[in-house]
């Protein structure tokens, strides 16, 4: 990333370059890939979206019978998939100058704290190298009451930077990664905090309206566009998610085309307002487990397939499922979103998997 010089936890290599993809006699074939992958999810509401080179094709379908407002065009939540609109949103602050990742989170929550001699930094935070578990330790007994119905709704934003100010890693910080909902709900406050900006302002004037996506929210503000989840039963509807204080990790809801075009700002960056930005995220930044096989960037999980890596994110909220995916070497971006919360043995994320990495 460039800007002020910043240290990323991990390692950076060439960044691959996209490559034309799709053809319009494929189309067809698209079609039926997408019309099969739709009957493989039981879900009250199921959409499958591609992009190949710049060409759309949506299928959707479901146990339910069709909305008023067509699928395609209702929001839907996408969980932790928002991660990759958070790392986009870090990036773009530490291209313009106005962060370095470098900061301590701690300080940045509260100016008057002494920084750590190895301080947890916004790189770890986004980078799930912070030594934070997954939730913090005094979520759960809060949630607990709610558990079905709006967990995250009970435990606000002062809540998390409070744990995180209380929080003692059990692991040097860049040393071992864990992935945490908390650390990236800390890193969404503490740049607010650094910026004096509140979140959603600093995602709405440097990722959303720049992309044009104005499909995208925070938050449901309409019961006739913001889709309607399920519980594992794919019958008994649920309340919209309320993420309280961790809207960086899992707030966003989006229109199927909202994401396919974020997709392909990732896919061909260039003559985007956000192009260095678009690029860097792309970039790996961390390399782990057995024969550091596991690649990540600071805003999508990286695998390899026969024709070069791709890309991805899944995530999940009470009632709704997403997954966003793109490959560079054939110029695919795929969005696959359903309306049913994750069971066991759920064929949603594997059918989505499957078809961004078959070619």
């Amino acid at each position: 990333m460039t800007g002020r010089r910043t240290s990323w936890p991990g390692v950076t290599d060439d960044l691959d370059e996209a490559r034309t993809g799709g053809d319009p006699a494929d189309d067809d074939a698209w079609r039926e890939r997408l019309e099969s992958a739709v009957d493989a999810v039981d879900a009250p509401d199921v959409v499958f979206a591609v992009s190949r080179s710049g060409r759309r094709m949506l299928h959707c379908g479901g146990s339910a019978p069709p909305p008023p407002v067509p699928r395609q065009d209702l929001r839907y939540e996408i969980g932790s998939a928002s991660k990759a609109f958070t790392g986009l949103l870090l990036a773009r602050l530490i291209q313009r100058g106005l962060l370095t990742g470098g900061e301590p989170a701690a300080v940045c929550l509260d100016p008057d704290r002494r920084p750590d001699p190895v301080p947890v930094t916004l790189a770890h935070l986004i980078t799930h190298t912070a030594g934070l578990p997954a939730l913090p330790a005094d979520f759960y007994p809060r949630a607990l009451p709610a558990w079905r119905t709006n967990p995250y709704g009970r435990y606000p934003a002062e809540r998390v930077a409070d744990a995180f100010l209380r929080h003692r890693p059990r692991h040097r910080p860049g040393t071992r990664w864990h992935y945490s909902n908390f650390g990236v709900a800390v890193l969404g406050h503490a740049v607010a905090a650094a910026t004096g900006t509140a979140w959603a302002d600093l995602l709405g004037a440097h990722v959303l309206r720049p992309l044009g996506l104005s499909g995208t929210a925070l938050a449901a503000d309409d019961p006739k566009t913001d889709v309607v989840g399920h519980g594992k039963d794919g019958r008994t509807p649920t309340r919209a998610f309320d993420a309280g204080g961790f809207d960086a990790a899992g707030a966003v809801r989006a229109t199927p085309h909202d994401l396919l075009t974020f997709l392909e700002a990732h896919l061909d960056p260039a003559g985007s307002p956000l192009a260095e930005s678009l690029r860097a995220v792309r970039t790996p930044v961390l390399r782990r487990g057995l024969d550091r096989r596991h690649i990540h960037t600071v805003a999508w999980f990286r695998h390899p397939t026969d024709g070069g890596p791709m890309y991805f994110h899944s995530g999940a909220t009470l009632g709704q499922q997403a997954f966003l995916g793109f490959r560079p070497d054939t110029g695919t971006a795929l969005v696959a979103l359903c309306t049913r919360r994750f069971r066991a043995r759920d064929a949603f994320v594997a059918t989505a998997y499957a078809l961004l990495a078959q070619e």
